[in-house]
């Protein structure tokens, strides 16, 4: 698989990427595979859908059923108002029918319709399969997709798909057989920094622009920081409670106004900036919870980790600019994409350590990298972001990416800056190298028990309803 830095940020909707934007874009696409087949819509008389393992698990509370009759319907997480969810939903509920497409009426009951089922798909634990079926209850065509982390969904054959066609745009599309400057891990990418005199930004730009002209890469990329400024501010400005049962409290409207209102206090708190970081992490999570939009970065539940780093760049760093924002960008999906080929973005799979541990370890490196980090400290602070996440768990309570998600992107970001400052006080020589620290997270994930992988079965998704 060749990542691009627009897979590992992905414009989409909360509150989650693996059990959210993943399965409505498996939607999108079995309903897509209808359509263009011989009898196409017209034939089609009923669809069923069955969730295995940790899509089951936490499928409701991850809103993965509200998803799939999104994509089902012919919608798109990148290109979803978050606001028409509610209406087009109860429309559904309260009518029985579905439209498939958005043009092909489908009588359409959740209860018979939509299947949780407990056990798990062997290939991984966010399994889901489509059915379609004509009037005689004869099976017309059937597909199982795997939604294996940030968004990235593939097939049985272990092949990505995507929601629609991927479409090469002439205007903007680069040259050449190949990328000028491969790699998959982060021994390779230093290789090429050493060998060519490149910052990790400006491989990662390069190889961009096999794809995309780079006035285009650049305009992307100022749209995803967009993206991400808007999560904040929108995130600063609601206040009450997030979805579900557990009546979790909106903090950061408060939080925005206590920092904005008492500038002297701050002044004499020489941490108070960290007061920030926490408040850009956690607008953009209570933004995911709620099912606003967000990036993913590189997950939806890791989604605040990045952006609140970024912000910290933009608002506190003396001569901070929009190339050091895209270069910080460019870093972090390097960083990224050296996760996504050697281990797993996925909560399910590896635990919180494949997100916001990634997340982490991404925007440490960035920061590094746009604080003057030469490639080895820009490599060294990712190690450190990932190295002392490890282990980390995925026991969201109540099956929300609420508790302890939100509070867990603020502790995410604040290590990420930290990481950047430790390893900028090095030259980049340590002895733990990040294929290593990579390596390691893959072996402790496997390692780590299926109740603490994002099936709300253990840590505190169980304590915490027990008191």
């Amino acid at each position: 698989m060749t990542v691009s830095v627009f897979d590992l940020f992905k414009i989409g909707i909360g509150p989650s990427s693996s059990h959210t934007v993943g399965p409505m874009i498996a939607a999108r696409h079995f309903a897509g595979q209808l359509a263009a087949s011989p009898g196409g819509l017209a034939s089609v008389h009923a669809v069923t859908v069955e969730l295995f393992g940790s899509l089951s698990a936490t499928g409701i509370g991850h809103g993965t059923d509200r998803a799939v009759l999104l994509g089902l319907s012919g919608l798109e997480p990148d290109t979803l108002d978050p606001d028409a969810i509610d209406p087009l939903l109860r429309a559904l509920h309260s009518g029985g029918q579905l439209q498939l497409l958005g043009t092909h009426a489908l009588r359409f009951v959740p209860r018979e319709h939509l299947l949780f089922r407990r056990k798990t798909l062997p290939f991984h634990p966010n399994g889901l399969s489509f059915t379609a079926t004509d009037t005689a209850g004869q099976v017309l065509a059937s597909a199982t997709y795997y939604s294996v982390g940030g968004g990235f969904v593939v097939d049985e054959r272990g092949e990505r798909v995507f929601s629609r066609p991927q479409l090469a745009d002439p205007a903007t599309a680069g040259h050449g057989l190949g990328l000028p400057y491969p790699f998959r891990t982060g021994a390779e990418l230093l290789e090429q920094c050493r060998t060519h005199g490149l910052s990790v930004a400006q491989v990662m730009a390069a190889n961009e622009a096999h794809w995309l002209a780079p006035a285009e890469v650049r305009r992307r990329l100022l749209q995803v920081w967009d993206t991400m400024a808007a999560a904040v501010r929108r995130g600063c400005g609601i206040t009450g409670e997030l979805p579900g049962p557990l009546h979790v409290r909106r903090r950061a409207a408060e939080l925005h106004h206590k920092l904005s209102s008492q500038p002297e206090a701050s002044l004499r708190d020489p941490l108070s900036m960290l007061d920030w970081v926490n408040l850009y992490a956690m607008a953009v999570n209570e933004e995911n919870a709620a099912g606003g939009r967000v990036v993913t970065a590189p997950t939806n539940g890791a989604a605040g980790v990045v952006p609140a780093v970024l912000h910290y760049y933009a608002r506190f760093v003396p001569g901070a600019h929009d190339d050091g924002i895209v270069d910080f960008l460019l870093t972090a999906g390097a960083i990224g994409l050296i996760y996504k080929e050697n281990a797993s973005l996925s909560g399910a799979e590896v635990g919180c350590q494949g997100e916001v541990g990634v997340a982490c370890s991404m925007a440490a490196g960035a920061l590094a990298a746009v604080l003057g980090g030469t490639p080895a400290q820009v490599e060294n602070a990712a190690e450190i972001g990932m190295e002392h996440n490890l282990g980390m768990t995925c026991d969201p309570v109540g099956g929300l990416v609420q508790i302890p998600c939100i509070e867990r992107n603020a502790m995410g970001a604040i290590k990420a800056i930290n990481a950047a400052r430790m390893a900028l006080r090095g030259d980049g020589t340590h002895v733990v190298s990040l294929d290593k620290v990579i390596k390691t997270m893959m072996q402790t994930g496997a390692d780590m028990k299926v109740k603490y992988k994002e099936t709300s079965r253990g840590g505190l998704a169980v304590n915490v309803v027990e008191c």
